[in-house]
Parts: structure tokens; C-alpha cells; sequence
């Protein structure tokens, strides 16, 4: 028997706000979370800005213990333990009980692209230092990819399947996916899915090195995250979470919990770095390929998708990526539905990316709006004549949704795809 399944719980934790209610407002809003980093500055690198969620010490305490905060370091589980539990909150689910059973029909898989960077720096110059016994116990939880899963998996009392995918930007997009296809054939009742990023010079070095971030806009933050548009020099690094609670429809409607969306399907590929894709390029045949399979496997038309959440980086590609969407949809200009790109606002968020606009486009289509693209009034040429602008809102405008597509491209030419409707 084939499960349907439904998203039932949102939890966000992105440089433009944390928790739904404040993402919400930023995003309707056209509110950018980038800002000058005097450290970027500092340590000389081109791009000096950067999306950084903001925290509070009491914040923290929310989620962790006096205990579990000795020692801690790890930007990404913070983000990604903050994200998974509110999701949990935000769908009704209680924790198993520290000295009861576990909860057999709820499963995790939470993606991240490196886990504690920092905590494993500290501990690098520990062991050089020649003091391992100084590392704290919690080092190898930090450190290891799994980490994020296992936290949250300790902290809910998870008992089905606790894993954590890594797939670079597509991360969070594939965990929904791979969530869901355990639901689907009855593995699973509910899984809590997402992904999560490190903040920093430690993992964002390497992308300025590569030159793929701007460098352009150090003394304006607001307007550096430049999707779509002509001007655009490259992406601005973000950091966070996202997280959704997928269950069986059966599940949700026996426990009369709030349902958000249904997942129709997904896709994931990859185009094998052949045919112009390469580590870092997407090839686009295989996008393509990923964007008409998710149709086929959601059972739908293409003239049936109102919105597309695109993954839209503010680099060279951007063009490439409508002209994609264009073939796999067949559809341009006035026949193109609307699209926007949250990273305008986040920056680009990394593994995190897929599951934080994962999120802003479920609110979208839950309450019957798509937000403005921001920083893009000077639209690219090529996207100008392939789509026109009337797909790209300039003002957060109000409109019925009923289906909508989220995709994510990574690095390794790798490639994920969901489609969800309005319930």
C-alpha cells in the first residue's frame, strides 16, 4: 500500500530570522539577514559579508542543557537541533520520555555538508598543544557527520531509521525526499527532515578561494545578494537550518494535526559531471531529467506547477537554471509561473540551502502568497527573454497556490526535486 503524505510540522533557523513566525514576516517583507563581517575583513578575504542567524545565549538554553553547552561549538547542530525540535513542537509530537520507550514510527534524516568546523579546529590545536585530555567528551559528537541526527535523535527519542545525507546544496531538499519515500512504503509514520550549515570563515574560505562569492558589494549588504540579476558577481555565504515533519496522511488526519502540504513526489540524480556538468556545474541535461521525472513521479502535469522555489545563487549559472526549467516545463514568458529566490535574502546557505527554502515556500503555499524577488530590478538579459518579468513578483503579492515545485543543484552535479499541493 502506498502511504500519502503530508508535511505537518516547519521549523526555521535562517539569517533572516529564527523560528516560523519571524522568517515569515522577514520573508513577506523582502527583509535581508546579510550583513559586514569585520572578521571576513580581517582575515582578507574578497567577500566580507555573510547570513548569520542570531542566537542568544537564552536562546540556546531552550534546547540544551548547562551540560550539553559545556564545551559546545558547533554552529550547524545548534542551528539544526533548534530547527528539528521546533518542527516537532510545531506538529504536536512530544519527546519520548528520557526513561520510556522510544518513538518506533518517528524517524530523522537530517543532512548537513560539514559538521562542528570550528570544534574541530579546537581541537586540532589541542592535540597540538599536546593536551587531548582537554578535548571534552563530546568532541567526536560535534565533529562527526552524524551529528546532527544523533543529537536530535537523543533530544526526540527517535526509534525508526536516525541517518544523516550529505549531497552539498542539494542536502536538504534530498533528506524531504528520502523522508518521504520511507513514509511511502509504510517504513515509517513520521520523519523529521532537514538539513543544517556551519557559519564562518572555516567553511566559507574555501568558496572565496574558488571565487565564487561577490566581492563587489562589501559596503552594501543588503543589495549583494543579487539573483536573476544582470549585475549579479557571485553568491553571498549564509548558514542555518530548516526542518519539516513529514507523516502519513492517516496519521495526521487521526491526530487532527495542522496540515500544511502534501507531498506528490520527488527526484534525485545525477549527471555523472559528463555533458558540461563538473564538480561545480550542473549538467543540464540531467536537471532537466530530475525536474520530469519529479513530474512523472508526483502524476502530474507540468501546466499544473503555479510556483517554482528555484535554487538561483546570484552567479553565472542563474540563467542556465531558468533556461532548464524552461525545457523540463515547457512552458516560457507569459506561460511561466511565478519564481523567486530566497537566497536574495539568506545568501546561500550551502547544505542548509534545500530545507530553509524548503520551508519559505511551504509558507508560501500554505498562506496564499509568493514573496518579492529583491535585487534584481536590473533582470538578466537572458532570463528577460526567456521568461519575461512578469513571472518574478518585484512586491509580495497575494495569490491562490495550489502546486509547487522546490529544486536544489550541487556541487558533484548532483540534483533533487519535490513537488508538494495545497491539501
Amino acid at each position: 500500500m502506498k502511504h500519502r503524505v503530508v508535511i505537518t510540522g516547519l521549523g526555521v533557523v535562517a539569517p533572516n530570522g529564527v523560528g516560523i513566525q519571524e522568517f515569515s514576516e522577514a520573508i513577506k517583507a523582502g527583509k535581508s539577514g546579510i550583513e559586514f563581517i569585520p572578521e571576513l575583513q580581517n582575515l582578507k578575504f574578497s567577500c566580507q559579508l555573510g547570513g548569520i542567524p542570531k542566537i542568544s545565549e537564552a536562546k540556546k538554553k531552550e534546547y540544551f542543557t548547562e551540560l550539553q553547552l559545556r564545551n559546545f561549538n558547533s554552529s550547524g547542530i545548534l542551528y539544526g537541533v533548534i530547527a528539528g525540535m521546533d518542527a516537532l513542537k510545531d506538529a504536536g509530537i512530544s519527546p519520548a520520555a528520557k526513561h520510556g520507550e522510544p518513538l518506533w514510527d518517528l524517524g530523522i534524516i537530517f543532512g548537513t555538508g560539514t559538521s562542528g568546523v570550528d570544534k574541530f579546529r579546537e581541537a586540532i590545536y589541542k592535540l597540538d598543544d599536546k593536551n587531548v585530555r582537554r578535548l571534552g567528551s563530546t568532541t567526536v559528537a560535534q565533529t562527526m557527520a552524524s551529528g546532527i541526527s544523533a543529537y536530535l535523535g537523543g533530544m526526540t527519542g527517535a526509534g525508526n531509521m536516525v541517518s544523516t545525507n550529505s549531497s552539498a546544496c542539494a542536502t536538504g531538499t534530498e533528506a524531504i525526499i528520502m523522508g518521504y519515500d520511507r513514509i511511502v512504503t509504510g517504513q515509517a509514520v513520521q520523519m523529521l527532515c532537514g538539513s543544517c550549515s556551519d557559519s564562518g570563515p572555516y567553511v566559507w574560505g574555501g568558496f572565496d578561494a574558488m571565487k565564487v562569492t561577490t566581492y563587489k558589494h562589501n559596503d552594501d549588504a543588503e543589495n549583494a545578494s543579487r539573483p536573476m540579476s544582470a549585475s549579479a558577481s557571485g553568491f553571498v555565504p549564509g548558514s542555518g537550518a530548516g526542518a519539516v515533519l513529514l507523516e502519513s496522511l492517516e496519521s495526521a488526519l487521526k491526530r487532527k494535526a495542522t496540515i500544511y502540504a502534501e507531498i506528490l513526489g520527488g527526484a534525485v540524480n545525477s549527471g555523472g559531471q559528463r555533458k558540461g556538468g563538473t564538480m561545480t556545474a550542473p549538467n543540464s541535461e540531467a536537471v532537466i531529467q530530475c525536474i520530469t521525472k519529479a513530474l512523472h513521479y508526483s502524476n502530474i502535469e507540468a501546466s499544473e506547477i503555479d510556483y517554482i522555489n528555484g535554487h538561483l545563487t546570484a552567479t553565472s549559472k542563474d540563467a542556465d537554471e531558468i533556461k532548464n526549467w524552461c525545457e523540463a516545463l515547457g512552458r516560457r514568458r507569459a506561460d511561466f509561473p511565478y519564481i523567486n529566490s530566497l537566497k536574495s535574502m539568506t545568501g546561500h546557505c550551502l547544505a542548509a540551502s534545500g530545507s530553509i527554502e524548503m520551508v519559505s515556500a511551504v509558507l508560501q503555499l500554505h498562506g496564499g502568497y509568493v514573496f518579492k524577488n529583491i535585487n534584481c530590478d536590473d533582470l538578466h538579459p537572458e532570463i528577460a527573454a526567456l521568461i519575461g518579468s512578469r513571472s518574478l513578483p518585484r512586491e509580495t503579492k497575494k495569490i491562490n497556490l495550489k502546486t509547487v515545485v522546490k529544486a536544489s543543484f550541487g556541487f558533484g552535479d548532483v540534483n533533487a526535486c519535490i513537488i508538494f499541493r495545497k491539501i
